[in-house]
């Protein structure tokens, strides 16, 4: 069975990518911070999904990282992990210098979630 989180999560990144080339104002940190924010809920279902076919159980963002990092799905688990503390600050807390400084974060993870589409387009 195909991973039907797949399309939506290479389309997300892709959108990501697009808003980060774009000049740095106020609105496109904004529009590239809620494109992190749906471009991570859409990587670790993608992630859960991929694991579920190899036996995994995975309840959680946190849950699907680590297991992912043991089944070699994943290189760098502590990278994901900050990725979804920051998803986190941004969605609980409003706060103009966090944005910024998460803003500034973004395009490392984008690199993170290049990796994780490709990973998962391997047949």
């Amino acid at each position: 069975m195909s991973n039907h989180y797949l399309p939506s999560l290479a389309s997300s990144v892709a959108r990501l990518r697009e808003v980060l080339a774009a000049p740095n104002t106020v609105v496109n940190r904004d529009s590239a911070i809620k494109r992190f924010e749906l471009t991570f809920e859409l990587s670790w279902k993608a992630l859960q999904f991929a694991l579920r076919e190899q036996g995994f159980v995975c309840r959680s963002p946190r849950e699907s990282f680590r297991a992912a990092t043991r089944c070699g799905l994943l290189h760098n688990e502590e990278a994901w992990l900050a990725l979804m503390d920051d998803r986190n600050e941004t969605v609980h807390t409003y706060d103009e210098t966090v944005a910024d400084q998460v803003y500034q974060r973004v395009p490392g993870y984008l690199c993170l979630f290049e990796e994780l589409v490709a990973v998962l387009q391997q047949p």
